[in-house]
């Protein structure tokens, strides 16, 4: 029996059992065996030089944009209207055929934005070439997923079953659990917590189906058996998603409130060029990017320039930005904008910088 069989047959016990306290371990082992083969054909132990043709495209920019969604709901017409690059687009399926690559540009930050081929249902394993667009998926700092507003609810959530199978976990934190194999000892269970969704027995059901005997787990937080595989496995990443649904100019105005009031989801018709700007206003928000400009002393801040940065950095990560020996002379800095309780205000490395600050630096 092939990797593919045995988890279309575990899938389908775990469907046809049912969910209660009796069957929780049996259920949270049939989970740990499906991540584990799921893993293996995400993997596989073949020769170097067997991997099959990519989707290659060198990250630039001050961030990755990837576009996701299924054949014909509007990508390279996206792609077309938000950047200089020409992406093929017409009214049949499979217009894409591989990853094309474009720049906006946006509150002077540089967006890398790639038009992914359309996914079909079965891209996990290899279908439609699925495993190339997941692959790059996973290099994104942001995943815009592209709906038909005119179709149903299928769409998103085939996608984000998809994107969850081969480890992408979307508008998720990472399960705050501290796991340390070790050489020998055996295994060391703890919890911050008390423990509604998981517990020590199942704990020790899971790393026995991997083979770890010699463990340090504790639990800070109630968190699931498909999150303690998630930390066990190690590869799993975990991204901010926006919900996109093209096509509005189709369906009615009560549809298009009620698509609109969903979490993480905005609506837009890129034929008609509608809601376009606050589609570019979200993304940067998801990506929590801000803008810092620098100032010398006695002049005026570079408001041509500025330098394109995290949300949460700090002066440190603003001084290392600039050049990376500054820290090393580093006297302290002065700050005009909101992070500060008056302009200007004297301030050291851990201070934090917000959107449209303005620095200067002194040295030593």
């Amino acid at each position: 029996m092939g990797i593919l069989e045995k988890i279309s047959e575990i899938e389908k016990e775990i469907a046809r059992t049912q969910k209660n306290k009796a069957t929780e371990y049996h259920l949270g082992l049939l989970k740990a065996k499906l991540a584990k083969y799921r893993q293996q054909l995400l993997e596989p132990q073949g020769k170097a030089g067997a991997k099959g043709e990519g989707f290659d495209v060198m990250k630039s920019g001050d961030a990755r944009v990837a576009l996701i969604g299924f054949p014909s709901v509007g990508k390279s017409t996206l792609l077309n209207t938000l950047t200089s690059t020409h992406s093929e687009s017409a009214n049949y399926e499979f217009t894409t055929l591989t990853c094309i690559p474009g720049v906006i540009e946006y509150n002077g930050a540089n967006i890398q934005l790639l038009d992914l081929p359309g996914i079909i249902e079965g891209a996990a394993q290899g279908k439609g070439r699925g495993r190339q667009v997941i692959a790059v998926a996973r290099t994104a700092d942001l995943v815009v997923m592209m709906l038909d507003a005119t179709k149903r609810e299928y769409q998103r959530e085939l996608l984000e079953k998809e994107l969850e199978s081969v480890g992408i976990r979307l508008n998720k934190g990472k399960p705050n659990i501290y796991f340390k194999p070790k050489k020998g000892g055996g295994m060391s269970f703890n919890s911050m917590v008390t423990m509604t969704k998981c517990n020590e027995r199942l704990v020790s059901m899971i790393l026995h189906e991997y083979k770890i005997f010699n463990c340090e787990v504790l639990f800070r937080d109630d968190c699931t058996s498909d999150e303690f595989v998630d930390v066990i496995l190690g590869n799993r990443v975990y991204l901010p998603c926006l919900y996109v649904y093209n096509k509005i100019d189709q369906i009615s105005i009560e549809e298009v409130d009620r698509l609109a009031r969903q979490p993480n989801s905005l609506v837009m018709s890129c034929n008609m060029k509608l809601n376009l700007d606050y589609l570019l206003e979200m993304t940067w928000f998801y990506l929590a990017l801000i803008r810092v400009y620098t100032k010398k002393r006695g002049e005026k801040p570079d408001f041509d320039g500025g330098l394109v940065l995290r949300r949460g950095c700090s002066v440190e990560h603003v001084c290392h930005a600039v050049h990376r020996s500054i820290t090393e002379v580093f006297k302290y800095a002065l700050v005009w904008g909101t992070s500060v309780k008056y302009s200007p205000q004297r301030v050291g490395l851990s201070h934090i910088m917000n959107h449209e600050d303005v620095i200067q630096i002194v040295k030593k």
